[in-house]
C-alpha cells in the first residue's frame, strides 16, 4: 500500500494476495486480489478493484484476469478471518456484489488458443506489509493445465 512501484511490476508484490505467471520474463496469469473492506469504508484505494466505489483499478497488465474478495465485513482490525475465504464468490460483502457475480468463480480460465509453451508455472503469495497488518494465508492451491 506504500509503494507505489511495486505495485505496477509483475515481478514485485503488487497486490495482497497470489500472482500466478508463466515463464521467464514473468507473464501474468491470473491475480486473486485481497481487499480490506467489503462493506462501506474510507479505504477506497484498497477496496477491491471492482468493488462499488473503489477508486483503485487493476494493473494494466491484470486487465480483467483476477478476482477479488475481503474477508473483512464493512469495518476490520488486525486479526486474521478465517470465516469468510477469499475468492470463493461467497461471504461477499455490500461492495463486493460485482467482484462475486463473475463467470466461473472459484476456478479461472486463461485460454491461450494453440500456443504451445514449456513455460514454468509461478504461484507467489504477496504482500507489501507485516503478516500483522496484511495476511492472506493459502492452505492449498490446484492448478490444471490443459
Amino acid at each position: 500500500s506504500n509503494n507505489l512501484e511495486s505495485h505496477n511490476d509483475v515481478n514485485s508484490y503488487y497486490i495482497d494476495g497470489i500472482s500466478i505467471t508463466r515463464g521467464s520474463p514473468r507473464q501474468h496469469v491470473w491475480t486473486l486480489m485481497a481487499g480490506v473492506t467489503g462493506g462501506s469504508g474510507t479505504h477506497t484505494t484498497s477496496h477491491c478493484p471492482c468493488a462499488s466505489g473503489s477508486t483503485q483499478g487493476p494493473q494494466s497488465f491484470v486487465g480483467n484476469d483476477y478476482y477479488c474478495e475481503s474477508g473483512a465485513g464493512s469495518s476490520y482490525t488486525n486479526i486474521l478471518y478465517t470465516s469468510d475465504p477469499l475468492w470463493d464468490g461467497q461471504g461477499c460483502g455490500s461492495l463486493e456484489t460485482a467482484c462475486c457475480n463473475v463467470p466461473g468463480i472459484p476456478w479461472f480460465h486463461r485460454d491461450y488458443g494453440n500456443t504451445t509453451t514449456t513455460d514454468y508455472l509461478e504461484l507467489r503469495v504477496c504482500a507489501d506489509q507485516s503478516t500483522i497488518d496484511e495476511d492472506a494465508p493459502v492452505a492449498f492451491y490446484e492448478i490444471y493445465v490443459k
